[in-house]
């Protein structure tokens, strides 16, 4: 069996207690060690083939998983965070199908919540923001064309850049394009609940000065939206005078 297994965001013990189980009983891992905290390999068995896939191609990825499924054995391949977001998940999946190998998913808590939770911050505040828009700026790596940066930033909501850090003055100028301005709270999390987390604020239009000041080019993740701002309007659900399925609203 292989199971497909999310990391979580860089804390050993952020990752599900399933997924520590498909570790600990694993007979050969692949994990990706330019992104995975390496201390969760300290979950594997003795004996357990551990393989950094930062220094292989699919093909050689896919050849361990199934050689370890062929021989009745566990293989886990360990992706960060959550497999579906930037995994490149599909592909290894859709290739092991059509060699009939067994397989499964293991989600995982993904960096953008670990980024929320070192800022203290809620993404859907009521009045605020009830959208978040999970995206990328285009790189080396090409975005399409409907969801170039500029045309999502006309939404002016709640928004988290993956892989743009090292990017940061044309992310700035993307977003200013659209519904933020210069005055739009903005933060950099960098390793989001590793022990080497760092956290700096700023707004959208002082983004690249702070990444030249802190030297946070990679690994980190952009977070941009009134959310992280100080207003908000409260919670309807635990207002008094809300009558839910559960209570009935006090009359005012």
């Amino acid at each position: 069996m292989i199971h497909f297994v999310g990391a979580g965001p860089g804390a050993a013990d952020l990752i599900t207690l399933r997924g520590a189980e498909h570790l600990r009983t694993a007979d050969a891992i692949v994990y990706a060690g330019s992104l995975v905290n390496p201390a969760l390999l300290a979950y594997a068995k003795d004996g357990c083939r551990v393989y950094n896939s930062a220094e292989m191609t699919l093909e050689q990825v896919l050849d361990v998983l199934l050689a370890a499924e062929k021989a009745g054995q566990t293989a886990v391949r360990l992706h960060t965070g959550d497999p579906s977001l930037y995994g490149a998940v599909r592909e290894q999946m859709d290739a092991l199908k059509a060699q009939g190998a067994a397989y499964d998913v293991t989600p995982g808590v993904s960096s953008f919540c670990g980024a929320a939770a070192a800022l203290n911050a809620e993404y859907t505040l009521p009045g605020v923001s009830q959208t978040v828009i999970i995206t990328r700026l285009a790189g080396r790596t090409a975005v399409p064309e409907r969801e170039a940066l500029a045309s999502l930033a006309e939404h002016g909501a709640s928004m988290v850049l993956f892989l743009s850090a090292g990017m940061l003055p044309a992310v700035r100028e993307a977003l200013l394009q659209g519904a933020y301005t210069p005055d739009t709270p903005a933060a950099l999390v960098y390793k989001a609940t590793w022990p080497e987390q760092r956290v700096a604020r700023c707004t959208v239009g002082t983004l690249a000065q702070l990444g030249e000041e802190t030297g946070i080019h990679n690994t980190a993740l952009i977070l941009v939206g009134d959310f992280l701002g100080p207003d908000y309007e409260r919670s309807k659900l635990y207002d008094p005078a809300f009558t839910t399925g559960f209570r009935q609203g006090e009359a005012t």
